[in-house]
Protein backbone atom coordinates (compact mmCIF):
# COMPACT_ATOMS: atom_id res chain seq x y z
CA UNK A 1 0.00 0.00 0.00
CA UNK A 2 2.54 2.65 -1.08
CA UNK A 3 -0.09 5.40 -1.18
CA UNK A 4 -0.91 4.83 2.47
CA UNK A 5 2.77 4.77 3.41
CA UNK A 6 3.31 8.16 1.78
CA UNK A 7 0.37 9.73 3.59
CA UNK A 8 1.32 8.28 6.97
CA UNK A 9 5.00 9.14 6.49
CA UNK A 10 4.09 12.79 5.98
CA UNK A 11 1.87 12.74 9.04
CA UNK A 12 4.66 11.16 11.09
CA UNK A 13 7.14 13.82 10.00
CA UNK A 14 4.68 16.57 10.82
CA UNK A 15 3.81 15.09 14.18
CA UNK A 16 7.40 13.93 14.91
CA UNK A 17 6.03 10.69 16.33
CA UNK A 18 8.61 8.55 18.04
CA UNK A 19 6.71 5.37 18.82
CA UNK A 20 4.05 3.08 17.39
CA UNK A 21 0.84 4.85 16.51
CA UNK A 22 -2.47 4.08 14.82
CA UNK A 23 -4.38 5.67 11.98
CA UNK A 24 -8.01 5.20 11.10
CA UNK A 25 -10.60 6.80 8.82
CA UNK A 26 -13.77 8.28 10.16
CA UNK A 27 -16.85 6.09 9.55
CA UNK A 28 -14.66 3.24 8.28
CA UNK A 29 -14.07 -0.05 10.12
CA UNK A 30 -10.41 -0.32 9.00
CA UNK A 31 -7.56 0.75 11.35
CA UNK A 32 -3.83 0.79 10.55
CA UNK A 33 -1.22 0.24 13.26
CA UNK A 34 2.02 1.96 12.26
CA UNK A 35 5.57 1.24 13.45
CA UNK A 36 8.24 3.87 12.73
CA UNK A 37 11.71 2.98 11.59
CA UNK A 38 15.00 4.57 12.59
CA UNK A 39 14.56 7.31 9.99
CA UNK A 40 11.24 8.31 11.54
CA UNK A 41 9.17 6.89 8.62
CA UNK A 42 6.27 4.43 8.84
CA UNK A 43 7.06 1.19 7.07
CA UNK A 44 4.72 -1.45 8.42
CA UNK A 45 0.91 -1.35 8.54
CA UNK A 46 -1.40 -3.76 10.36
CA UNK A 47 -5.15 -3.47 9.67
CA UNK A 48 -7.73 -4.08 12.37
CA UNK A 49 -11.34 -3.07 12.99
CA UNK A 50 -11.70 -0.24 15.56
CA UNK A 51 -12.87 3.35 15.92
CA UNK A 52 -12.18 6.24 13.56
CA UNK A 53 -9.29 8.49 14.54
CA UNK A 54 -5.56 9.05 14.09
CA UNK A 55 -3.58 8.44 17.28
CA UNK A 56 0.12 9.31 17.76
CA UNK A 57 2.23 8.84 20.86
CA UNK A 58 2.56 12.61 21.13
CA UNK A 59 -0.97 13.65 20.28
CA UNK A 60 -3.92 13.06 17.98
CA UNK A 61 -4.35 14.11 14.37
CA UNK A 62 -7.66 13.50 12.55
CA UNK A 63 -7.82 12.98 8.77
CA UNK A 64 -10.84 12.84 6.50
CA UNK A 65 -12.28 9.55 5.24
CA UNK A 66 -11.62 10.65 1.64
CA UNK A 67 -7.93 11.24 2.31
CA UNK A 68 -7.55 7.92 4.08
CA UNK A 69 -9.31 5.94 1.36
CA UNK A 70 -7.07 7.41 -1.32
CA UNK A 71 -4.12 5.66 0.28
CA UNK A 72 -5.70 2.27 0.87
CA UNK A 73 -5.27 -0.74 -1.36
CA UNK A 74 -8.23 -2.34 -3.09
CA UNK A 75 -8.54 -4.85 -0.24
CA UNK A 76 -8.79 -2.19 2.44
CA UNK A 77 -11.15 -0.17 0.26
CA UNK A 78 -13.46 -3.15 -0.16
CA UNK A 79 -13.75 -3.42 3.64
CA UNK A 80 -15.14 0.13 3.78
CA UNK A 81 -17.48 -0.09 0.78
CA UNK A 82 -21.04 -1.32 0.39
CA UNK A 83 -21.92 -4.11 -2.04
CA UNK A 84 -24.43 -2.92 -4.63
CA UNK A 85 -27.18 -5.24 -5.74
CA UNK A 86 -27.60 -5.62 -9.52
CA UNK A 87 -30.63 -3.89 -11.00
CA UNK A 88 -32.96 -6.35 -12.75
CA UNK A 89 -34.57 -4.80 -15.81
CA UNK A 90 -38.16 -5.83 -16.48
CA UNK A 91 -38.74 -6.87 -20.09
CA UNK A 92 -40.53 -4.21 -22.12
CA UNK A 93 -43.60 -5.66 -23.86
CA UNK A 94 -44.80 -3.98 -27.05
CA UNK A 95 -48.24 -2.44 -26.38
CA UNK A 96 -49.43 -4.12 -29.60
CA UNK A 97 -48.97 -7.53 -27.99
CA UNK A 98 -50.30 -6.36 -24.64
CA UNK A 99 -53.55 -5.48 -26.38
CA UNK A 100 -53.50 -8.74 -28.33
CA UNK A 101 -53.23 -10.82 -25.18
CA UNK A 102 -55.15 -8.58 -22.81
CA UNK A 103 -58.24 -9.50 -20.83
CA UNK A 104 -61.33 -10.27 -22.93
CA UNK A 105 -65.01 -10.30 -22.03
CA UNK A 106 -66.48 -13.16 -24.04
CA UNK A 107 -70.19 -13.54 -23.51
CA UNK A 108 -70.76 -14.54 -19.88
CA UNK A 109 -67.12 -15.37 -19.29
CA UNK A 110 -63.87 -13.51 -18.77
CA UNK A 111 -60.69 -14.57 -20.54
CA UNK A 112 -57.77 -13.48 -18.33
CA UNK A 113 -54.90 -11.45 -19.74
CA UNK A 114 -51.67 -13.30 -20.48
CA UNK A 115 -48.51 -12.46 -18.58
CA UNK A 116 -46.28 -12.32 -21.66
CA UNK A 117 -43.16 -12.23 -19.49
CA UNK A 118 -43.78 -15.95 -18.98
CA UNK A 119 -44.16 -16.77 -22.68
CA UNK A 120 -41.30 -16.89 -25.17
CA UNK A 121 -41.99 -14.27 -27.89
CA UNK A 122 -41.66 -16.91 -30.61
CA UNK A 123 -44.99 -18.36 -29.44
CA UNK A 124 -46.84 -15.05 -29.81
CA UNK A 125 -49.18 -14.70 -32.75
CA UNK A 126 -47.40 -13.07 -35.68
CA UNK A 127 -47.37 -12.83 -39.46
CA UNK A 128 -44.44 -14.63 -41.09
CA UNK A 129 -43.35 -15.83 -44.53
CA UNK A 130 -45.33 -18.97 -45.37
CA UNK A 131 -43.09 -22.04 -44.94
CA UNK A 132 -45.75 -24.58 -45.95
CA UNK A 133 -46.49 -24.03 -49.65
CA UNK A 134 -50.17 -24.82 -49.01
CA UNK A 135 -53.09 -22.92 -50.53
CA UNK A 136 -54.38 -19.78 -48.77
CA UNK A 137 -57.00 -20.61 -46.16
CA UNK A 138 -55.36 -23.89 -45.16
CA UNK A 139 -54.43 -24.64 -41.55
CA UNK A 140 -51.10 -26.41 -41.12
CA UNK A 141 -50.20 -27.91 -37.74
CA UNK A 142 -46.46 -28.47 -37.34
CA UNK A 143 -46.47 -30.58 -34.17
CA UNK A 144 -42.69 -31.19 -33.90
CA UNK A 145 -41.98 -27.43 -33.88
CA UNK A 146 -45.09 -26.42 -31.91
CA UNK A 147 -46.50 -24.07 -34.55
CA UNK A 148 -49.87 -23.72 -36.26
CA UNK A 149 -50.00 -21.76 -39.52
CA UNK A 150 -53.01 -20.19 -41.21
CA UNK A 151 -51.86 -19.71 -44.81
CA UNK A 152 -52.60 -16.27 -46.25
CA UNK A 153 -52.36 -14.63 -49.67
CA UNK A 154 -49.06 -13.34 -51.03
CA UNK A 155 -46.79 -15.99 -49.56
CA UNK A 156 -47.57 -15.03 -45.97
CA UNK A 157 -48.97 -16.95 -43.03
CA UNK A 158 -50.30 -16.20 -39.57
CA UNK A 159 -48.32 -18.26 -37.07
CA UNK A 160 -49.52 -19.34 -33.62
CA UNK A 161 -47.60 -21.13 -30.90
CA UNK A 162 -49.20 -24.38 -29.72
CA UNK A 163 -48.91 -26.98 -27.01
CA UNK A 164 -49.02 -30.60 -28.16
CA UNK A 165 -50.50 -33.57 -26.29
CA UNK A 166 -48.04 -36.37 -25.58
CA UNK A 167 -50.42 -39.11 -26.66
CA UNK A 168 -53.53 -37.83 -28.44
CA UNK A 169 -51.67 -35.61 -30.92
CA UNK A 170 -49.50 -38.51 -32.05
CA UNK A 171 -52.39 -40.65 -33.30
CA UNK A 172 -53.32 -38.38 -36.21
CA UNK A 173 -51.41 -37.03 -39.16
CA UNK A 174 -52.23 -36.04 -42.71
CA UNK A 175 -55.29 -34.27 -44.13
CA UNK A 176 -58.56 -33.45 -42.43
CA UNK A 177 -61.12 -30.64 -42.36
CA UNK A 178 -63.01 -28.69 -39.74
CA UNK A 179 -66.28 -30.58 -39.40
CA UNK A 180 -67.63 -28.64 -36.46
CA UNK A 181 -66.93 -25.50 -34.43
CA UNK A 182 -68.01 -24.69 -30.89
CA UNK A 183 -67.84 -21.75 -28.50
CA UNK A 184 -67.20 -22.59 -24.86
CA UNK A 185 -67.58 -26.25 -25.77
CA UNK A 186 -68.58 -29.12 -23.56
CA UNK A 187 -65.74 -31.57 -22.90
CA UNK A 188 -65.68 -35.30 -22.26
CA UNK A 189 -62.33 -37.06 -21.60
CA UNK A 190 -61.50 -40.02 -23.80
CA UNK A 191 -61.35 -43.53 -22.37
CA UNK A 192 -57.59 -43.50 -22.88
CA UNK A 193 -57.30 -40.36 -20.73
CA UNK A 194 -59.48 -41.85 -17.99
CA UNK A 195 -57.44 -45.06 -18.00
CA UNK A 196 -54.15 -43.18 -17.84
CA UNK A 197 -55.19 -40.76 -15.07
CA UNK A 198 -58.36 -42.08 -13.42
CA UNK A 199 -58.21 -39.77 -10.39
CA UNK A 200 -57.94 -36.71 -12.59
CA UNK A 201 -60.37 -37.54 -15.41
CA UNK A 202 -62.69 -40.18 -13.90
CA UNK A 203 -65.01 -37.60 -12.26
CA UNK A 204 -65.66 -36.08 -15.70
CA UNK A 205 -66.49 -39.30 -17.52
CA UNK A 206 -70.00 -37.98 -18.23
CA UNK A 207 -68.68 -34.66 -19.51
CA UNK A 208 -68.04 -31.13 -18.29
CA UNK A 209 -69.91 -28.00 -19.27
CA UNK A 210 -68.11 -25.18 -21.04
CA UNK A 211 -66.52 -22.44 -18.99
CA UNK A 212 -63.21 -21.03 -17.76
CA UNK A 213 -62.23 -24.31 -16.05
CA UNK A 214 -63.05 -26.48 -19.07
CA UNK A 215 -59.84 -27.92 -20.60
CA UNK A 216 -60.98 -27.02 -24.13
CA UNK A 217 -61.02 -23.33 -23.31
CA UNK A 218 -63.28 -20.80 -25.05
CA UNK A 219 -63.27 -22.36 -28.54
CA UNK A 220 -62.77 -25.73 -30.23
CA UNK A 221 -62.32 -26.82 -33.85
CA UNK A 222 -63.26 -30.49 -34.42
CA UNK A 223 -61.36 -32.29 -37.16
CA UNK A 224 -63.18 -34.75 -39.42
CA UNK A 225 -62.01 -37.07 -42.17
CA UNK A 226 -64.26 -38.94 -44.64
CA UNK A 227 -67.28 -37.73 -42.70
CA UNK A 228 -66.12 -39.15 -39.37
CA UNK A 229 -64.84 -37.41 -36.25
CA UNK A 230 -61.11 -38.04 -35.85
CA UNK A 231 -61.29 -37.10 -32.13
CA UNK A 232 -58.52 -34.62 -32.93
CA UNK A 233 -59.19 -31.08 -31.72
CA UNK A 234 -57.68 -27.62 -32.00
CA UNK A 235 -58.74 -25.74 -28.88
CA UNK A 236 -57.90 -23.37 -26.03
CA UNK A 237 -56.48 -24.28 -22.66
CA UNK A 238 -56.60 -23.80 -18.91
CA UNK A 239 -52.78 -24.03 -18.85
CA UNK A 240 -51.69 -21.25 -21.23
CA UNK A 241 -48.08 -21.23 -20.00
CA UNK A 242 -47.54 -24.76 -21.35
CA UNK A 243 -47.60 -23.41 -24.91
CA UNK A 244 -44.50 -24.56 -26.77
CA UNK A 245 -44.29 -27.85 -24.86
CA UNK A 246 -45.63 -31.38 -25.03
CA UNK A 247 -48.30 -31.41 -22.35
CA UNK A 248 -49.80 -34.43 -20.60
CA UNK A 249 -53.04 -34.55 -22.57
CA UNK A 250 -55.16 -32.71 -25.11
CA UNK A 251 -54.63 -32.37 -28.83
CA UNK A 252 -53.48 -28.97 -30.12
CA UNK A 253 -53.73 -26.17 -27.55
CA UNK A 254 -53.51 -22.47 -28.30
CA UNK A 255 -53.51 -19.54 -25.91
CA UNK A 256 -57.13 -18.58 -25.39
CA UNK A 257 -56.81 -15.22 -27.17
CA UNK A 258 -55.30 -17.09 -30.12
CA UNK A 259 -57.98 -19.77 -30.45
CA UNK A 260 -60.64 -17.04 -30.35
CA UNK A 261 -58.78 -15.24 -33.15
CA UNK A 262 -58.32 -18.40 -35.25
CA UNK A 263 -61.93 -19.48 -34.71
CA UNK A 264 -63.15 -16.17 -36.17
CA UNK A 265 -60.94 -16.51 -39.27
CA UNK A 266 -61.81 -20.02 -40.47
CA UNK A 267 -65.17 -21.47 -41.53
CA UNK A 268 -66.44 -25.02 -41.24
CA UNK A 269 -64.94 -27.09 -44.06
CA UNK A 270 -61.46 -25.50 -43.79
CA UNK A 271 -58.74 -27.90 -44.86
CA UNK A 272 -56.27 -28.91 -42.12
CA UNK A 273 -52.89 -30.57 -42.62
CA UNK A 274 -51.13 -32.11 -39.63
CA UNK A 275 -47.37 -32.75 -39.72
CA UNK A 276 -46.20 -35.34 -37.24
Amino acid sequence: MPGLFRIVNQLCLLGNCGGPHQIEARNCPVRATLNPSSNNCCKRVRLTDRRSQLVCSRGSVLISRRLFLLGLSSTALAACSTTRQPVVQEPVIDPYYQRMYGQMIDGEHVVPAMDLRRVDPRWWRQEVPDPTGEKPGTIVVDTPNHYLYLVMEGGRALRYGVGVGKSEALVFRGNAYIGRKAQWPRWTPTQAMIKREPDRYGPYADGMDGGPTNPLGPRALYLYKNGADTLFRIHGTTEPYTIGTNVSSGCIRLMNQDIIDLYARVPTGTRVVVYN
